[in-house]
């Protein structure tokens, strides 16, 4: 498997994977299909994250997630594999045709009954939802430009100690400054100064898959 990780070499990769919880049929298949599809493969999150996710879960005692972007569906498997019974994670994606995947998968794993699938844009359905402080667990990988709005539509919605985790925020290293490509990477890199100095939470920023923020509601 390719790494998403530009600090990573497909030897170094390789090593990783095969020293860590191995992945099923059922990740291993839906990792295939969604190569299948082209380009937008890129979009997948890494195998050691989608462990790393399934973990972290289970270490918190989450007990309610939220996702926002779930392409075909690997990291809501992840996420709903490390919930206890009677936990349910909130799935947001637009995407009618990649989420048909993602069902079919969570169909085939038996964590159906966890995630509610709700289509649509994610800001309509965050601002939908009641202002309460009801998740424990938010994973952000979707629209970069409406990164600093998921944020600030989870902040109170998310439980005190809750974690917000934020995907690809290193951007194959074009967050440096000077090495920019876009507007996207200035935009990435403005929002990653903004949180480093956010009182409202506990920043960290770790170099796993594209990079992983961690936001710790105070």
């Amino acid at each position: 498997m390719t790494p998403k990780s530009f600090l990573l070499n497909d030897e170094v990769h390789s090593y990783l994977l095969d020293h860590s919880e191995p992945i099923d049929d059922v990740q291993r298949d839906l990792i295939e299909e969604t190569a299948a599809l082209g380009d937008v493969f890129s979009m997948q999150i890494a195998p050691e994250q989608g462990a790393f996710m399934t973990m972290l879960t289970r270490l918190m005692g989450v007990t309610s997630a939220i996702e926002i972007g779930t392409f075909t569906g690997y990291s809501a498997l992840a996420i709903a594999r490390g919930l206890p019974p009677g936990g349910r994670l909130l799935s947001c994606d637009v995407s009618p045709e990649w989420t048909n995947v993602a069902q079919r998968y969570w169909d085939r794993a038996g964590i159906a009954d966890r995630i509610e699938l709700r289509l649509g844009p994610a800001l309509e359905t965050l601002r939908a939802l009641p202002q309460d402080p009801a998740y424990d667990l938010a994973f952000i990988d979707a629209d970069k430009t409406e990164y600093s709005a998921y944020v600030e539509e989870l902040y109170p919605r998310m439980r005190t100690n809750g974690l917000i985790i934020i995907d690809n925020v290193l951007r194959d290293g074009q967050v440096i400054p000077g090495n920019e490509r876009n507007d996207e990477d200035r935009m990435i890199q403005a929002f990653n100064h903004a949180l480093a100095v956010d009182q409202r939470f506990e920043t960290v920023l770790l170099p796993l898959a594209d990079g992983l923020t961690f936001l710790r509601k105070r």
